[in-house]
């Protein structure tokens, strides 16, 4: 079955507790699925944004493997400094985040 934009977010937010603790402070879905454009090849689009201090390789790898797992399906996770200038605005404009909140 493929994925929907809802159902991404929703199993974001069923699994807040695990995300955050790898110190995730929002964890937001942008690209094909958000426009509603995604196909049978299309991966899913993440940008992560980490507390202070908590943005180290570990935990975004730790991320990366879980967030794989819980969707069965190619992902790419993206931190906001990582972005290119160039495609930076576009993306921050339709990223639509999960509510991840305590």
């Amino acid at each position: 079955m493929l994925q929907t934009k809802d159902n991404i977010i929703l199993t974001i937010q069923r699994n807040q507790n695990q995300i955050r603790g790898f110190g995730v402070k929002r964890l937001g879905l942008f690209g094909s699925f958000v426009r509603e454009e995604q196909n049978s090849e299309s991966d899913i689009d993440l940008l992560v944004e980490f507390e202070p201090g908590k943005k180290t390789f570990d935990n975004l790898m730790r991320l990366y493997f879980v967030l794989k797992e819980l969707f069965n399906q190619p992902i790419e996770l993206v931190t906001t400094e990582s972005l290119s200038p160039y495609i930076k605005p576009y993306i921050i404009s339709e990223v639509e985040y999960a509510d991840i909140t305590p």
